[in-house]
């Protein structure tokens, strides 16, 4: 599979050949990156489908209350519904269940959900920390006697290693009475039935099993197929490709700094209609470092989208947001699609749920359209994903409509697509430096705030009073948002973002 990539990405051609598992991960990017032929197709595959033969039913490889395809947010959400509230759980992955393509940072404030809901001690979350740092800023290219670096606080302030923590819960589920993990099983389809859905997979010797269960989940990400097949192959509006490594020998790193969002550059014009390229970089342990590269898009955009592409752009530019040293050396690279989904309505306008069936993390696609991290949308949601459907599974309520309310749908969290908009780079309406002029005084009038305003942003907790006064100083600041707002968003698009901004203020609070 390298040398497939050698001339045509000879920069990931290069440091994915000093990796050990570097054709393992070149076939994982290629794979996700199929998604995009698939949400431009003209059909879309159907994989869920009512019923079957009454033999099916009884023809099974094994019965459970929950089956879960998906074993990162999946795993986590099954660790709960087994060892907490004592259901019988299957978890399955294609790849490795409790393997994760991406490490997380968050607060170790919102980590306090996952002792809240009975997962975990205080002491196994804190041995799961590879990095606490000080403090975290954010910071966008405009000339120097203007920018604006805004410290943040409380903020994305400790960095996880995914797989120990995925680790733990993995453990739990196993420990759990009736509970089963595999491994390298691909699902295929979903049965729904009255009483039960029948979830058909591939496993890792090609042989079809089947397994029942009274509701299934589906936790497979950006490229689930059956997120694909109940939004009519539109499961996502907005995208943010993302692609870094964990690597030691660069220089100039701060290992007690979380840098949140960076930019280097104006937007990068080599690409459909441009895109403005975003840095992030935080301390992983000793002496290893975390950056990111990622860019906000709309999903039909013209721009090169590809993860392939966006590793050749990232070797590329890396010397100029972080100097790799002498010593520098990859440990691993870290990747994914990180979906968003702009409601146009007063509510929840996407599908996330069908009878017996409720998807979950990025296949929900319910996360901050801005920050992107469906990990931390998860954390902050744990406690409802998890106690909600407890209670449906023992009251029976698993039809459509009583499954989406188990969900991480807020609306404060959905109207700010809007703001994500606006971080899309267009070069038809936009000036090559508009994202970061725009950003920088963002981030002029969140350091004139309390710094609960900044917080708040960055943690999804900002009410509508608190957003006014935020877009109101930007707009008295830098006048041209007013007009970029109508250019950029079109009259539709407009109206839109009132009906969302509508639902939140008369939405109930959670």
């Amino acid at each position: 599979m390298l040398q497939t990539i050698r001339t045509s990405h000879p920069r990931v051609y290069k440091h994915f050949s000093a990796l050990e598992d570097g054709e393992k991960y070149v076939q994982q990017i290629i794979d996700i990156d199929a998604y995009w032929e698939r949400v431009q197709g003209q059909s879309v595959e159907q994989v869920v489908v009512d019923g079957g033969s009454p033999a099916m039913m009884q023809d099974v490889d094994g019965e459970f209350d929950i089956i879960c395809a998906g074993g990162t947010l999946g795993l986590l959400h099954a660790s709960v519904m087994a060892s907490v509230h004592g259901f019988r759980v299957l978890v399955f992955d294609r790849y490795a269940v409790g393997k994760a393509t991406r490490d997380w940072n968050i607060s170790r404030e919102e980590l306090d959900s996952l002792e809240k809901v009975g997962l975990f001690t205080s002491d196994q979350v804190d041995a799961c920390i590879v990095s606490r740092y000080k403090t975290g800023w954010a910071e966008f290219s405009v000339s120097e006697d203007r920018r604006k670096r805004l410290y943040l606080d409380n903020v994305l302030d400790c960095a996880l290693e995914a797989d120990l923590l995925l680790g733990l819960a993995l453990d739990k589920v196993t420990a759990s009475p009736g509970c089963m993990v595999a491994h390298r099983m691909t699902f295929t389809r979903v049965h729904r039935y009255r009483d039960c859905v029948i979830v058909e997979v591939l496993d890792s010797e090609k042989v079809t099993r089947r397994y029942r269960a009274r509701v299934f989940i589906d936790a497979m990400g950006i490229t689930s197929p059956v997120a694909m097949q109940l939004n009519d192959g539109r499961p996502q509006t907005h995208v943010c490709p993302t692609v870094g490594t964990i690597a030691s020998g660069l220089e100039g790193v701060d290992h007690e700094v979380g840098e949140i969002l960076v930019s280097t550059e104006p937007a990068d014009m080599s690409s459909g209609r441009g895109r403005q390229l975003i840095w992030e970089g935080f301390p992983a342990g000793r002496d290893r470092y975390i950056t990111y590269l990622f860019f906000y898009d709309e999903i039909d955009s013209p721009n090169d989208k590809s993860l392939l592409g966006l590793f050749e752009s990232y070797f590329e530019k890396l010397p100029g947001y972080k100097m790799p040293g002498r010593d520098f050396m990859v440990e691993r690279p870290v990747f994914g699609i990180i979906p968003a989904y702009w409601h146009d309505g007063f509510s929840l306008s996407r599908r996330i749920a069908d009878d017996r069936i409720l998807m979950l993390g990025d296949a929900a696609t319910l996360n901050s359209p801005l920050t992107f991290c469906g990990f931390g949308s998860f954390i902050r949601n744990i406690s409802r994903l998890t106690g909600g459907l407890a209670s449906a599974l023992r009251e029976g309520r698993l039809d459509r409509s009583s499954l989406e309310q188990v969900s991480a749908y807020e609306p404060n969290v959905a109207a700010m697509a809007n703001l994500m908009k606006y971080m899309c780079y267009d070069s038809t309406t936009d000036d090559p430096n508009f994202v970061n002029e725009l950003m920088n005084e963002v981030m002029v009038v969140l350091d004139s705030l309390p710094p609960r305003y900044r917080e708040a942003m960055f943690k999804d907790r900002m009410q509508l009073g608190e957003l006014m006064v935020v877009g109101l100083n930007v707009a008295v600041r830098y006048p041209d948002v007013l007009r970029m707002t109508f250019e950029k968003l079109g009259f539709g698009g407009t109206i839109g973002m009132m009906k969302n901004l509508l639902g939140w203020a008369v939405s109930p609070v959670r």
